[in-house]
């Protein structure tokens, strides 16, 4: 019998999750597998790049959401999404992550009887002022199949009172991805053409709402970043979010030629950059993960984080959105880079393996 599973994704980290998911399932003739592109994401820098560079085949559907707040695109993932779940009566729905379209799609899946499988399940901030964080929670409570990247998440979902059989450790599918990617992204020579190659450069993301939606923060932040750049060059890839925050906010005030303001990059152009950068400065959940895995020191903007592992195994210290802070953990940052990358637990490459493990043969992973 064919075994009919849908992949709901929405944003440019779920493609990342997708990845390894859909690479497994592609080897297993009796599976069909449907990707769902929400739509959440819906450029091409924020999507269509992603795609290509992590060669995930073109989804088969795209509800077309789009932006909006909270409400309106949960909402709409739930319109859309349920009539298309209904045509296509999937065994199993795949939810990625932790966005909007993650909950949405579970919720509907679930109310429908489908089974509902959470890959990166059990990650927890305990910080309920993130959205991420109630849909985290929710979309875990929903479902059937609860696979955890690394054992504080399974402690966490065991914390909260779920069956043991429900939860399986299979390790990180970001992980998955980015070995994957490694060579490409190698010789793809980004700092060559970015004119920071051979230098101690900091790179940049930042687009947490409690970073960049209060102008002062915001200010802070930017006079942070130019502090930076007197001292080695700063790359600043723009979400399109940041963007708006800084236009509204008529920052910057003053040109700074070491702090470098770009586009959103491909998958592959960011690696490549990440893998040779002196520090990474985020708010970013998926660079904290990368960062740990490469060895690459990262300063995490933020008062907490759901992957503590990244802090207790690997390269990532957390900070608050204050200049001196900031400034003090980067240099210390820089001083202690690791000489061996860490190893991390079932941060292995296979994942995604044992992920169509559980869901084709029913093998379970303690």
């Amino acid at each position: 019998m064919t075994l009919t599973v849908l992949s709901v994704v929405g944003a440019r980290p779920n493609f990342m999750k997708l990845a390894p998911v859909s690479r497994a399932l592609a080897t297993r003739p009796a599976v069909r597998h449907i990707v769902v592109h929400t739509g959440q994401h819906y450029d091409a820098e924020l999507s269509d790049d992603f795609f290509r560079d992590l060669a995930i085949p073109a989804p088969e559907c795209n509800l077309g959401v789009g932006s909006g707040s909270h409400g309106q695109q949960t909402g709409a993932v739930m319109q859309r999404f349920e009539p298309l779940c209904v045509q296509l009566r999937p065994d199993v729905v795949i939810v990625y992550g932790d966005v909007n379209s993650t909950m949405a799609a579970a919720l509907v899946a679930a109310k429908l009887g489908a089974r509902v499988a959470h890959v990166e399940a059990g990650l927890r901030s305990r910080d309920w002022s993130m959205p991420e964080e109630i849909n985290r929670v929710v979309t875990d409570r929903v479902s059937d199949v609860l696979f955890a990247p690394s054992r504080d998440a399974v402690a966490n979902l065991r914390g909260e009172g779920v069956a043991a059989q429900r939860i399986h450790f299979v390790g990180n599918v970001m992980v998955d991805s980015l070995i994957a990617a490694l060579p490409t992204a190698r010789a793809a020579g980004a700092p060559a053409r970015y004119g920071v190659a051979g230098r101690p450069y900091t790179l940049v993301t930042l687009h947490r709402p409690s970073n960049v939606d209060d102008p002062a923060t915001l200010e802070e932040l930017v006079e942070t970043l130019t502090a930076l750049a007197a001292d080695a060059p700063v790359l600043f890839p723009v979400h399109p979010r940041t963007r708006a925050r800084l236009e509204s906010a008529g920052l910057p005030r003053a040109p700074n030629p070491g702090l470098r303001w770009l586009d959103p990059m491909p998958y592959l152009d960011m690696l490549s950059l990440v893998l040779s950068a002196g520090v990474v400065v985020t708010d970013s959940g998926g660079l904290q993960e990368e960062t740990s895995y490469l060895g690459v020191p990262c300063v995490t903007v933020r008062p907490g984080t759901e992957r503590p592992i990244t802090c207790l195994e690997g390269t990532n210290r957390l900070v608050p959105p204050r200049r001196g802070a900031v400034e003090r953990a980067v240099l210390e940052a820089r001083r202690t880079r690791p000489q061996t990358p860490p190893v991390i637990e079932r941060w292995d490459g296979e994942a995604g393996a044992r992920i169509a493990a559980v869901l084709c043969d029913g093998v379970r992973f303690d």
